[in-house]
């Protein structure tokens, strides 16, 4: 039996730019973290991707680390 995959991988998202492109990528990467069994969380967002992300009601998709 192999190493088990991690279940949470945090994203240091602190010097991604805030726009519909980033979002979309990381929407993604989510996607398929849940594929794969784990799940993702943001670090350092700026407020300016939190309210992007809210906005394009991506806000329960994308967690951020508290």
């Amino acid at each position: 039996m192999g190493p088990r995959a991690p279940t949470e991988v945090v994203l240091c998202v602190r010097d991604a730019d805030a726009d519909v492109v980033t979002v979309d990528a990381l929407a993604r990467l989510q996607l398929e973290a849940n594929r794969l069994g784990c799940r993702m969380r943001l670090r350092d967002a700026s407020a300016e991707l939190l309210e992007l992300v809210a906005f394009m009601g991506l806000a329960d998709v994308l967690p951020v680390e508290r």
